[in-house]
């Protein structure tokens, strides 16, 4: 197994732990998406890929629903994505993806999140460059009718970089670029997508004391409580 298995194996037990902050991130992509290509799945291939996101998480139709409102009402203003870039103590490098309606706001707390936790906000470009950014695919084991092997071997001109099993079903990684076309891929040929999204895996990772990675958790818990913040990534050996 590569570095995709491995982050995913130290990460899920976390991932999806905090039900209340699944649902406000995936309801901000839900709104990101609408604005973005309009409201209909069919023709929106981000909307489509969120909604399935939905329904793995078990997020319930009424906030799914409160969401879309929320989105085709002209007085919402858009989410912007932001990249923010720093270091926790020890040296460990950390990415966050944000999407916020007043980057003021984002900004201030997350530099304070740094100040507080022995960390340092960095400038941009500063740890991007440590971190692969991929795509991610969890497909329905069922509609897998070869062996892990031969689907690698198929997907081979999307440059997929890793195939395994998973409880959840098949997990594929591949290039940032790739997303579209494995997505049309997979509907074109009836499989089923559970869910999809983006990592950003890092090149490498330094391993630390329990002690040193209690003080790079403080800052990782204090920044994942932020409401603008949607994504945590690290260079932590988990």
């Amino acid at each position: 197994m590569g570095r995709a298995f491995e982050l995913r194996k130290g990460r899920k037990m976390k991932r999806w732990s905090a039900m209340a902050k699944t649902f406000t991130r995936i309801g901000k992509d839900i709104v990101m998406a609408i604005k973005d290509g309009g409201p209909n799945p069919d023709s929106n291939s981000r909307l489509r890929a969120v909604m399935q996101n939905a329904k793995a998480a078990n997020m319930p139709k009424d906030n799914v629903e409160r969401a879309i409102k929320k989105a085709t009402d002209k007085d919402t203003a858009n989410y912007k994505e932001a990249l923010f870039e720093g270091y926790a103590p020890h040296g460990i490098a950390i990415l966050l993806e944000t999407a916020t309606d007043n980057n003021n706001r984002t900004v201030a707390n997350i530099r304070a999140a740094f100040n507080k936790n022995d960390g340092n906000l960095g400038t941009s470009g500063s740890v991007v460059f440590m971190f692969d950014h991929v795509c991610t695919f969890t497909i329905k084991k069922e509609d897998i009718t070869i062996d892990l092997e031969e689907l690698e071997l198929e997907l081979i001109d999307f440059d997929v970089e890793e195939v395994f099993d998973d409880e959840e079903g098949v997990i594929i990684y591949a290039p940032f670029e790739q997303f579209g076309a494995i997505q049309s891929f997979f509907e074109e040929n009836n499989t089923e997508i559970l869910s999809s999204g983006f990592e950003r895996i890092p090149t490498t990772t330094t391993k630390l004391s329990e002690a040193q990675q209690a003080d790079v958790e403080k800052l990782l818990e204090k920044l994942e409580e932020d409401d603008d913040v949607q994504n945590v990534f690290h260079s932590m050996e988990m």
